[in-house]
């Protein structure tokens, strides 16, 4: 791209140059004239190309948004059962389940656990472990390549897809809002709800300081003029959609990301509220918020590293020549982290 620029836009250097060089046997008047216009006129040339070069750029762009739409709408959607079957519970259980993206190696490789009926049980690891991609695959998003994930029992491809959309709920770390009323918003996940319904649960969701620091209270329009919510914010909003919802499953895709120090200790109250009598599968970085789960599953390049009780996966080794488990190093050092500081020098 320098070199294009460069090149176009000295186009008169190089003239100048080739100028010079024809005219070694001496410069008559019309030869310095033609030699003086052409030079005047080359920066029209250049700016011509300049700008159609840019609108060959937003082209290009352009077209490749377009291809992104269609390959989009050229989806088919998920194959839904004859006969739909009906969760006899809210259990969540993966047999032997392997999803991938299209790479070589799988996001999920042969990954089976259980969930009880009102457990909570939290899925921790590195980055790129496929805490995420269990997540999307227990909200039928994706369906596995190899295995089945029963919800209640039942396989989720025999569950109708708006019976299995009214059974879990999600909260992911990167929540989204449309551009309308906070109203508006919260009541996407149940379009029947009454006004008080939404704002109950805005207030189960600890939503409500938000709502009073605006005019228009829940009918603000999310978006408009200088309306903005923070990250923090934005997930509370979710979490009353969820509150909302009362679905028996829900699924929290590390919640509290992008809360600060306030909205965290807010959000932890919300999902206190929420998480009552439900089925929780909890994606977690924080592992402060995992030391009361029932039972945590730690995952790495796809398959299970460990899992049990928090107690149990910190215990000291008998033998002290023995390695740690991968869930007690992380606790380490995330203890560490935690008791990290910035020293000023004396």
């Amino acid at each position: 791209m320098i070199s294009y620029t460069l090149a176009v836009n000295s186009i008169f250097i190089f003239l100048t140059a080739a100028g010079l060089i024809a005219a070694r046997g001496g410069i008559d008047r019309g030869f310095l004239l033609k030699l003086i216009l052409t030079i005047i006129v080359a920066p029209l040339i250049s700016l011509t190309l300049t700008r159609t070069m840019r609108q060959s750029e937003q082209e290009m762009v352009t077209v490749d948004a377009l291809d992104r739409i269609d390959e989009v709408l050229a989806l088919s959607p998920l194959p839904e059962a004859a006969f739909p079957a009906h969760p006899m519970n809210a259990s969540v259980e993966l047999q032997n389940v392997t999803f991938c993206y299209g790479g070589i190696e799988p996001a999920i490789s042969k990954m089976s656990f259980s969930v009880q009926a009102g457990q909570t049980v939290a899925l921790v690891g590195p980055s790129g472990g496929g805490k995420t991609t269990l997540a999307r695959l227990i909200s039928r998003f994706f369906d596995p390549q190899e295995g089945t994930v029963l919800l209640g029992g039942i396989d989720i491809k025999n569950i109708a897809v708006n019976e299995l959309m009214k059974n879990i709920a999600f909260v992911f770390q990167d929540s989204r809002l449309i551009k309308g009323s906070i109203l508006d918003n919260v009541r996407m996940a149940r379009t029947n709800a009454s006004r008080g319904e939404v704002i109950r649960a805005l207030e189960a969701a600890q939503c409500m300081d938000i709502i009073e620091k605006f005019p228009k209270g829940v009918d603000t329009i999310i978006g408009a003029g200088s309306v903005h919510l923070s990250g923090g914010e934005a997930q509370r909003i979710a979490v009353a959609r969820a509150v909302l919802k009362d679905a028996p499953v829900i699924i929290l895709d590390e919640a509290t990301a992008f809360a600060d120090p306030d909205n965290e200790r807010r959000m932890q109250a919300a999902l206190s509220e929420l998480a009552k009598g439900k089925t929780v599968i909890l994606i977690a970085h924080r592992l402060s918020t995992v030391t009361g789960v029932n039972k945590i599953v730690v995952l790495k390049d796809g398959r299970i590293a460990e899992q049990g009780g928090f107690e149990e996966l910190i215990a000291d080794n008998s033998s002290p020549t023995a390695t740690p488990g991968l869930f007690k190093r992380m606790w380490e050092d995330y203890r560490q982290s935690v008791e990290w500081k910035v020293g000023a020098r004396s």
